[in-house]
């Protein structure tokens, strides 16, 4: 059977679209965004079509498209819905799934799910996307405790950015988590980088 991943980070803004069209594109997977908040123009969706060059994967529509750049719980009031995990379904697909969530673990989705229920209700690997800055450890020991509480795998860690070592060596040896590599600064984000960044992941 092939993998199934749910991209997930320690937070908001610490590269989840990016880890997930680098992983994308390494793995040839498809994507799925299901729940997507604010500019619909400029999706995440739209994001890994702009940032691959293979032709097997395949994007998978979102199952929520909200118009507001909020919490995915308060955008979806907004728009009059009300967002629901049975309603959440994985796409059928005989290729690797890249699932990308928003933004961290306890986001919530309405008032009794979060992200972290939702990707239990999944039933996906995790891949941990982490950032190195003041408050990361933190950040990232949090949610690996919480995934481990739910009982929900997790694959590795990818860290995203600027590379700390005392940071990271700490997280991975306290965790016990493999590191799946490390996706630097691009100066120029296109596909060739995408693809680049890519050849140092060990998935």
């Amino acid at each position: 059977m092939p993998n199934k991943y749910f991209v997930t980070g320690i937070g908001t803004g610490i590269g989840k679209t990016i880890t997930s069209a680098v992983i994308t594109e390494k793995l040839k997977a498809d994507y799925w965004k299901p729940i997507q908040s604010g500019d619909l123009e400029q999706s995440d969706s739209l994001a890994i079509e702009n940032l691959i060059s293979n032709s097997q994967t395949v994007i998978h529509p979102e199952t929520y498209r909200l118009t507001q750049p909020l919490s995915p719980h308060l955008s979806a009031k907004l728009d009059g819905l009300t967002i629901e995990l049975d309603k959440l379904v994985l796409p059928a697909t005989e290729n690797t799934l890249i699932v990308e969530g928003a933004g961290g673990l306890m986001v919530p989705l309405n008032d009794k799910h979060l992200i972290v229920d939702l990707i239990k209700h999944l039933e996906l690997e995790v891949i941990l996307v982490s950032q190195n800055y003041l408050g990361s450890i933190n950040h990232t020991l949090l949610s690996i405790n919480l995934l481990k509480q739910y009982q929900i795998p997790i694959r590795g860690i990818v860290f995203n950015g600027e590379t700390n070592h005392e940071s990271e060596t700490y997280i991975l040896n306290y965790s016990q988590l493999p590191c799946l590599g490390h996706i630097p600064l691009m100066q120029h984000l296109d596909k060739t980088a995408i693809a680049n960044a890519g050849e140092s992941l060990n998935l």
